[in-house]
């Protein structure tokens, strides 16, 4: 029996990471297993040139979402990728087509219900955010020291048949520190987005995924594929909402002989905005 497909508006995904060695690929080729859409925004650090510069990490799970994602663009959906830091190369190529991916700066996108929301990565509001470059060189260093320690909780969790939870995740809901650099980000995405006269913003860039309201201003953050492993969607009128993968129980599959964990079929989740 044909899988029934889920189908949307808009999509808008950022921060894979492919290249890295943390990325969760295989959470992110079972969402695109079955997605259909209008539009698929690719918002920034998609690819990881940054890591893949230290060390090569190209397996045949991060090489099946970029075929994903071509298929796609080939088959009707509209597909725009706008760079961001990690990715940063890709900006010498925006205003230019790759196949039939647009490669833009930013852009607007119109909801089905009429609101203008600005979609940019992120990376232009770090001054906002007034992160010096010695934090911002530690906050690398301990969140890769976080994602190591990650990968040892998934795969203890795994041996007792527990479900995914994200360390770094937990660190950011829990951390002060963190949850004024998050707020002072989240501020500076609406103030933007206020001051060039939108309904409001999506973004990714801090890997957070959020839907709220600021001011008057919608603040959307699609959130990312190391930790949240989360996408925003669009429906027919309008409706936004954020899909978070890892809530899903896992089962496993295979891609080209290559067998993955990933989530089982099940229905979307929760509606939250």
């Amino acid at each position: 029996m044909a899988t029934k497909k889920r189908q949307y508006r808009s999509v808008f995904l950022s921060d894979i990471h492919l290249g890295f060695r943390d990325c969760r690929s295989e959470y992110l080729l079972d969402f695109l297993d079955d997605l259909e859409c209008d539009t698929l925004y690719l918002i920034g650090d998609i690819i990881d040139l940054r890591a893949m510069s230290r060390q090569l990490h190209w397996p045949s799970s991060h090489y099946q979402v970029i075929k994903k994602i071509v298929a796609l663009s080939e088959s009707g959906t509209r597909v725009v990728y706008i760079p961001g830091n990690h990715d940063e190369p890709v900006r010498e190529y925006v205003g230019q087509m790759f196949g039939a991916i647009e490669i833009l700066e930013e852009t607007v996108h119109t909801t089905a219900d009429g609101r203008e929301l600005l979609l940019i990565h992120g990376d232009c509001l770090d001054d906002d955010i007034r992160l010096s470059r010695i934090a911002d060189l530690l906050g690398d260093a301990v969140y890769d020291l976080v994602l190591f320690l990650n990968r040892v909780a998934t795969r203890m969790r795994r041996l007792f048949g527990l479900p995914y939870w994200s360390l770094a995740t937990y660190i950011k809901e829990h951390s002060g520190k963190a949850r004024q650099v998050i707020d002072s980000y989240e501020k500076a995405a609406a103030s933007l987005a206020r001051e060039r006269g939108y309904n409001g913003v999506v973004c990714g860039h801090i890997h957070k995924p959020e839907i709220r309201m600021l001011d008057g201003i919608l603040y959307c953050n699609d959130g990312d594929w190391i930790e949240s492993c989360s996408a925003l969607t669009e429906d027919a009128s309008g409706h936004l909402h954020i899909l978070r993968w890892t809530e899903r129980p896992l089962a496993l599959k295979v891609y080209n002989g290559v067998v993955s964990s990933i989530p089982a079929d099940q229905d979307d989740l929760k509606k939250i905005a």
